[in-house]
């Protein structure tokens, strides 16, 4: 895999991952050319890639009519309110969470809750299907491969039979992701083309107020966070939010515990990415991420369930917070 990023698809990669964008950083209204924050390296290499060349996927994605929208979104919130930068991409990322990603979440619950809900009779109709098979087996003098094809064909029927009779099937749950992770690609690149210059508004540069709208010790927003405050930030509550997961789960399958162990790994590899690429895309993921985590706990509420309809379970609990406390302090703080 490591083979595949020499030669020509280094640079498209690094231009993905530094947020680096050809042309070079338009002039200030000084007159004289703002110096990248990034790294001379990562400029000289990305800068090398024409429009025909392996960049141009990536620069047909950074003006697509998406980005774009996104771009129009963070600067309608930026002129109707007249927040600094920092404010803005904070306010929207919370608009955009609970408008769009929190009843989806929602939604999710309610299908999973549902599939929970149907695994007795589930498990029942495939008691009485074996055994239903064994004797046709044992008459017709079928193969032990042929009655497991045929089990696994009529099971496959009467369980899609059951989504169907209570509109629950599982793929309705995925629908937040295919929502969620193409809005946070869109507005990370919305935010890339702000602090590269790429974007002007009216005659201003977006980059200029970026690099003059941040706070604390990331006053700059179209520079790298040097402190790695930012980064590691995004990283725990990635971490927190899979921790919370798995904690949740109880005798997972082979399957949900290496996905556990993937997800763990990418939120630890979001670290060193994040503290490659400017500071107000790394704010927007901490923001998400954030706001993931409070919609993970928000979602455990039994009284925000019932308002949102999801239908009671057996593994629900009167007392979640309380459990999972117990359960990380079980996992992490008593083995210490």
């Amino acid at each position: 895999m490591l083979c595949r990023l020499g030669g020509r698809w280094l640079r498209p990669l690094l231009a993905l991952q530094l947020g680096v964008r050809v042309p070079p950083l338009a002039p200030t209204s000084t007159g004289g050319i703002k110096h990248s924050a990034l790294p001379a390296w990562a400029v000289a290499s990305v800068s090398a890639v024409g429009s025909g060349g392996p960049g141009s996927w990536y620069e047909a994605l950074a003006t697509s009519a998406p980005v774009q929208g996104a771009e129009e979104v963070l600067l309608g919130v930026h002129t109707a309110t007249g927040l600094p930068w920092w404010a803005c991409i904070g306010l929207t990322t919370v608009a955009l969470r609970g408008a769009v990603t929190l009843p989806l979440a929602a939604y999710q619950h309610y299908i999973l809750a549902k599939v929970e809900n149907l695994q007795p009779e589930i498990k029942n109709i495939a008691r009485h299907l074996n055994q239903e098979i064994a004797v046709r087996a044992n008459q017709l003098k079928w193969s032990k491969r042929a009655a497991r094809l045929t089990y696994l064909k009529n099971m496959r029927r009467l369980v899609s039979e059951l989504y169907v009779r209570d509109n629950c099937h599982p793929f309705k749950a995925t629908v937040l992701v295919w929502i969620q992770f193409p809005m946070w690609i869109f507005m990370s690149i919305a935010l890339r083309n702000f602090s590269t210059g790429a974007t002007h508004s009216e005659g201003f540069s977006v980059q200029e107020q970026l690099a003059n709208d941040g706070i604390l010790w990331f006053h700059d927003l179209t520079a790298l966070d040097s402190t790695w405050i930012l980064p590691i930030s995004v990283g725990v509550i990635n971490l927190l939010i899979v921790e919370i997961f798995a904690l949740q789960k109880t005798g997972m399958s082979r399957f949900q515990t290496y996905i556990t162990y993937f997800v763990r790994a990418v939120s630890v590899l979001m670290i060193p990415v994040a503290a490659t690429v400017p500071s107000s895309i790394v704010l927007y993921w901490l923001c998400s991420s954030f706001m993931g985590l409070s919609q993970n706990l928000l979602l455990r509420s039994p009284r925000f369930r019932r308002l949102c309809r999801i239908p009671l379970t057996k593994s629900d609990s009167d007392t979640p917070y309380k459990d999972l406390f117990a359960a990380f302090y079980a996992k992490f703080i008593s083995r210490t």
